[in-house]
């Protein structure tokens, strides 16, 4: 037996004569509905227009629970894998930094430590800007109201090893501070687009406008300090003090610490430095020429006589690396004294050695400290030729310089030095590692602001 609609309709002039429901007089199996007849034909079943509503109304109540069925079961579904994964993620990441601290207990202990993969866990490129601040653990916020109210510039002269550059700019990355980075014209362009790509994520850095091709002790490697700091002048970032670093650097403090610290000179420069020992008066008595070629790069000592300084300025030997005021920054630019000694120097050997220091002496300089000698904890450095007083590099020396090892972790963690020079990710991992776990602890423990949980590694 089949289940049919409604017939065929009656002819037209009937439909006046019945009304809705009946039956017709005319044909016992025909029925007439909303002014309309259907013929019936005997042995079939047959659905009105009342059971046809009632049926189409169950059946869509049914199929509206299937489908809101489903949905939230899918829901559910979701919600329960998200929470797995987020629990086990927050397993793995109280495993990782315990893993962590135990090997650099271990390193400190002089114990075999193992390593763990990288704390920076997204690569540039692979994912939009937010999730690489939020998945690499950058502090997006200032923690303390003493550190908005004195902000920090910070120079970095860069040439190679990406890695190790991204852990340095990680450490001391905060946003009330403004970043200018020097790459080497001479880098590779895989490097150079590696710096651009992670500076374009912060609106507080920026590479230098102009770039050197830079040679180490030249005249070049000064320059690319002052094209930085050109940028910084410029700057509306209210700085208070400008501090230049390298690629290989790495802070020994937290950036409240700095700040705690450089407040302490009350507006003074900090240029350590004396007058030239024996062994650095050849650098600035000889001229001497950069040189770039197929056979490298470096600076060569053409044996001819200098002039004597300009304005007769008595020149100071120290270190490249300094920690400026703002105004004697607008002072190198403007001050003929500065303008002078700059052309003066650009034939001498390492001039970023007796250039700040040198006019920091002046008296009536900005900030200057005539009589300041080696003042200033700036860097850590172990030079070859002072074993004696350092107990030697657990790592290996470049330039006379150590690029620390593991054994060195204690050294530097009681250092009083603001920063350490140098280090190398690739070669020794453990120990830019461990260094940063401490820092970030601390940075975080001093912090007067509710802190994020993805600041933590």
């Amino acid at each position: 037996m089949r289940i049919k609609g409604l017939g065929q309709r009656s002819p037209p002039e009937k439909l006046s004569k019945f009304k809705t429901g009946k039956r017709s007089q005319f044909n016992p199996f025909t029925l007439v509905v909303s002014g309309t007849d259907h013929f019936l034909i005997p042995g079939e079943i047959y659905i009105f227009p009342k059971e046809v509503k009632i049926m189409n109304f169950w059946r869509l109540h049914f199929f509206a629970f299937t489908v809101l069925s489903v949905v939230f079961l899918v829901i559910l579904f979701n919600t329960c894998q998200l929470s797995l994964l987020k629990s086990h993620r927050k397993l793995n990441g109280s495993s990782e930094r315990y893993l962590r601290v135990q090997a650099c207990n271990n390193a400190l202990e002089d114990k075999p430590a193992f390593l763990w993969r990288k704390t920076l866990t997204s690569p540039l490129g692979s994912v939009s800007c937010k999730d690489y601040l939020l998945q690499n653990h950058y502090i997006t916020s200032p923690l303390s109201e003493e550190e908005v109210a004195f902000p920090l510039a910070y120079v970095m002269v860069i040439h190679k090893d990406f890695d190790t550059f991204e852990r340095l700019f990680r450490a001391i990355y905060m946003p009330q501070n403004v970043y200018c980075v020097h790459v080497d014209d001479k880098a590779t362009n895989e490097f150079k687009e590696s710096v651009w790509q992670l500076l374009n994520c912060f609106q507080n850095a920026f590479i230098a406008s102009k770039i050197e091709p830079v040679v180490y002790a030249g005249i070049s490697r000064l320059q690319a300090d002052l094209n930085c700091l050109k940028d910084l002048v410029a700057s509306e970032v209210p700085w208070k003090y400008a501090i230049n670093t390298c690629g290989q650097d790495f802070p020994l403090k937290t950036n409240k610490e700095i700040v705690q610290y450089l407040k302490g000179f009350k507006g003074k420069n900090i240029t350590p430095g004396v007058l030239p020992p024996a062994h650095a008066i050849g650098r600035t008595k000889y001229v001497h020429r950069e040189h770039i070629g197929k056979d490298g790069s470096f600076v060569k000592n053409t044996n001819i006589l200098k002039t004597s300084p300009p304005h007769q300025l008595t020149i100071y030997f120290g270190t490249a690396y300094v920690a400026l005021t703002r105004e004697f920054v607008n002072f190198v630019f403007q001050d003929k004294r500065a303008i002078d000694l700059l052309r003066w120097s650009k034939d001498t050997y390492s001039p970023d050695e007796h250039f700040w220091v040198t006019l920091n002496r002046i008296p009536d300089v900005p900030g200057s400290m005539p009589n300041a000698s080696w003042t200033g904890n700036l860097r850590a450095v172990k030079w070859i030729d002072m074993e004696d007083k350092h107990g030697g590099c657990h790592g290996h020396y470049v330039h006379g310089i150590c690029i620390y090892g593991n054994g060195d972790l204690k050294w530097l963690i009681n250092s009083p030095s603001l920063f350490a020079n140098k280090f190398e990710l690739t070669t020794y991992p453990l120990t830019v590692e461990c260094l940063e776990l401490r820092l970030r602890e601390r940075t975080l423990n001093q912090s007067e602001t509710a802190i994020q949980p993805s600041w933590y590694f």
